[in-house]
């Protein structure tokens, strides 16, 4: 057989390549230099962009920003960039309050030391470019480095000198969880049968309700409801394994109420004290040598202050302490090992009074120093330190200090308005609460370095009357019972702010 023409004996093999070698010659590129840069195998410059342009070379090996805004990188702006080596800026001006390249590109780059040239360049060396510092601590990358232009502490600190250890970038907060469609005066946490439990004053709907964490709903509900008459206060407590609810009104008499194991429901066991109790205004219980005790503050103008021991079936009179002073509030505390009562007054400072063992009383030891007219004292322990947060309506709240004999000044808060000034604990934080009648209630947070209590968060709780924590499978929440308002519920969360 004849050769039909010049290529008809080209081996087929032969004739493939040919043609395969001319189609590559002839293919388009694979990519198009974005608008803003021009490009090169393997280098690109980028002018007046605010970003990484989209669709650059993938084999470049240095990508330079100059005369740029730079300002927040996408987290993907880097993807399919495998060659990058070296990324730099000349002449930016990073936006208030960001880093100029921020965030790092995401993922390896090839190459045994890219180089990164961030002369020039002013950072703002907060949480957000923690990323970078630690980046440069864990790489052999070499590094042109420029320096900070704030915060404060670290304003003109060049770059290369700042460590991991140098940010604190775990912060919390408050973050409204569930909103209760009622009004409240008080709020107190207890355990029972394992579980936590809280108890909510309703003045207005005339009741005491206990609420427990529902595992379903993953919310708080009601389980059951004591009924009263102008409700101030319900005290949850637990005595020879049996829960009791004592209810202080202004009307129609105070009650000791126990729960019934069998039914679940709530019957009267007592009348508290109807010839000693005219105007009460706040519960405390507590345990002393062994027995169990009740605090019932008065603050009517001919009643007293009384305490009260449990006798087996019910709360009986032990001793009246504080009379015609129109007591307002009471705290049990420990002072030096000693169990104390403080009693706050709208006639006279704060008294704070001791137990005698021998005469299995409270008596009288001191008072608290300038500081009339105070509406209720709450106590919190730090470092085996002893403190209290002293509540005023009008003028300055106050954080003072056990110190021996006497309790003194640490640091004072402005307060027209307030009637809780309530510290809580929660984990290894220390808050203290400062409610405000007119306005947004301010959140302080206690600061080591400083030993004081600083500004951290507002809450927009109306007329608030008692903060408490209570923490449930591991979650941490805050109540506010608001007297004017919805009570709220606050979950407490932990937020990085480098991430």
């Amino acid at each position: 057989m004849g050769c039909g023409g010049p290529w008809a004996c080209v081996p087929l093999f032969v004739l493939l390549l040919l043609l395969a070698a001319g189609g590559e010659r002839h293919r388009p590129p694979r990519w198009k230099c974005p608008i803003v840069c021009s490009c090169t195998q393997d280098n690109a410059l980028c002018d007046r962009t605010d970003g990484v342009p989209r669709g650059l070379p993938p084999d470049i090996t240095s990508l330079l920003f100059t005369s740029s805004t730079l300002g927040l990188i996408r987290d993907d702006a880097f993807v399919g960039l495998l060659h990058l080596e070296y990324l730099g800026q000349q002449q930016g001006r990073g936006r208030e309050g960001t880093c100029c390249l921020a965030p790092a590109p995401h993922g390896p780059t090839r190459g045994d030391s890219p180089t990164r040239d961030l002369r020039g360049n002013p950072f703002h060396c907060d949480c957000r470019i923690k990323w970078l510092v630690e980046w440069l601590s864990s790489t052999n990358a070499s590094a042109e480095l420029g320096e900070c232009q704030g915060p404060g502490e670290v304003n003109g600190t060049q770059l290369s000198q700042l460590h991991l250890q140098d940010f604190d970038c775990i912060t919390t907060a408050l973050a409204l969880f569930q909103s209760l469609p009622f009004q409240a005066l008080s709020v107190e946490p207890f355990w029972y049968q394992g579980e936590q439990h809280v108890a909510i004053t309703q003045p207005f709907a005339g009741c005491c309700s206990l609420l427990e964490w529902d595992h379903l709903d993953g919310a708080f509900r009601a389980y059951a409801s004591i009924n009263g008459s102008s409700p101030v206060a319900c005290k949850p407590l637990v005595v020879e394994g049996r829960l009791l609810v004592v209810l202080a009104q202004l009307a129609g008499g105070s009650h000791v109420w126990r729960r019934e194991e069998a039914s679940g429901r709530f019957v009267r066991l007592q009348e508290l004290g109807p010839q000693r109790i005219r105007k009460p205004n706040a519960l405390a219980s507590f345990r002393v040598d062994g027995d169990w005790f009740l605090a019932v503050a008065d603050s009517s103008k001919a009643g007293a202050t009384t305490l009260f021991r449990w006798g087996g079936r019910g709360f009986y009179a032990h001793q009246a302490l504080h009379a015609w002073h129109r007591d307002t509030h009471v705290e049990f505390l420990e002072l030096a090992g000693r169990p104390s009562l403080i009693l706050a007054s709208s006639s006279q400072r704060p008294v704070v009074y001791q137990w005698s063992r021998p005469g299995r009383a409270f008596l009288r030891h001191t008072d608290i120093p300038d500081m009339d007219d105070v509406y209720a004292v709450k106590h919190f322990r730090l470092r085996g330190d002893v403190y209290v947060c002293l509540t005023r309506f009008i003028g300055d709240s106050k954080v003072m200090r056990w110190e021996g004999s006497m309790f003194r000044d640490v640091q004072h808060m402005p307060s027209r308005g307030s009637m809780v000034f309530q510290p809580l604990g929660i984990g290894s934080h220390r808050y203290a609460v400062l409610g405000n009648d007119y306005s947004f209630s301010q959140v302080y947070r206690y600061d080591a370095r400083s030993g004081l209590f600083v500004r951290f968060q507002e809450l927009n709780t109306q007329a608030p009357r008692s903060f408490a924590h209570l923490a449930v499978h591991q979650r941490d929440f805050v109540f506010a019972a608001s007297f004017k308002g919805d009570t709220q519920i606050y979950r407490h969360i932990t937020i990085d702010l480098s991430a």
